[in-house]
């Protein structure tokens, strides 16, 4: 079986060559373009039918598909990035995240927003002073349970 990053590689392969785009891909396939991207990026599993559509679309074979459905293991680089977009969300997280953190829980009471019940959309808003990027983070409140 193919690992996550071989599969990644031919994956990109497929897309620059066929001249499409993660938002196209998801609008064709009728999938989500976040979870699409991050599923052929290795980081999610797809379940079967979802992995042999997008390996069809693609025009690759059955051990992408099989790739695609694999478990990931998540693991990413745990040093400061230094890709300037990822860098900025890491930088949000930093300045942003003890209050994100205080106003979630004065809301919700203690506990997390999960990452596994979850979802996320990236829209662009059209502005004279400069196009915005807006991030929707949609994961259900999980409290810490008492015993």
């Amino acid at each position: 079986m193919l690992n996550k990053i071989t599969m990644t590689e031919q994956i990109i392969s497929a897309k620059l060559a066929k001249n499409l785009t993660w938002e196209q891909m998801g609008a064709d396939l009728g999938m989500s373009t976040v979870w699409l991207t991050s599923a052929c990026l290795g980081m999610n599993s797809a379940p079967s039918d979802k992995a042999d559509a997008i390996a069809n679309y693609l025009g690759l074979g059955p051990d992408i598909s099989e790739a695609l459905a694999a478990y990931p293991t998540k693991i990413w680089d745990q040093a400061v990035p230094t890709d300037p977009m990822i860098y900025r969300l890491y930088e949000v997280v930093g300045v942003y995240g003890p209050t994100l953190k205080a106003v979630i829980q004065e809301k919700f009471g203690d506990g997390i927003m999960s990452a596994i019940d979850f979802s996320m959309e990236v829209d662009k808003i059209e502005d004279p002073k400069g196009d915005r990027v807006l991030l929707t983070l949609n994961g259900k409140f999980l409290p810490y349970k008492s015993w």
